[in-house]
């Protein structure tokens, strides 16, 4: 059974930075192009990165382009988000899963983020 656990969230000041971690559970996920997704209050969830299956291709959202990193750990079944130089506007719950991932399908519980101005 697929599950994604998602931590490393808190709250901090406009400037700072979070390391965002996403464990995940099930063979299809550990070959499956992942992304990171967000949702600020009132609003739709949106798509930050993406990292291929190798990290042969990683993408990223114009908004975070230049703040944030994101990496795999294939090993240990591991999805990571760098965010450095946060902006308020970044807050909101990050969820990883699949890049392909719709709103039907299982998502975790996410982790929340809140940067203050």
């Amino acid at each position: 059974q697929e599950q994604l656990a998602e931590s490393g969230g808190g709250s901090v000041q406009a400037g700072g930075s979070l390391r965002l971690s996403c464990r995940t559970s099930g063979r299809a996920l550990s070959r499956s192009v992942m992304g990171w997704f967000r949702q600020a209050p009132g609003k739709e969830r949106e798509f930050v990165a993406s990292i291929g299956a190798w990290s042969d291709y990683i993408q990223y959202s114009d908004s975070v382009k230049g703040r944030f990193t994101i990496s795999r750990d294939y090993a240990e079944n591991m999805i990571f988000l760098q965010m450095n130089a946060l902006k308020p506007e970044d807050t909101g719950v990050y969820y990883c899963n699949r890049e392909e991932a719709t709103r039907e399908d299982y998502w975790g519980q996410g982790t929340q983020v809140t940067v203050f101005p």
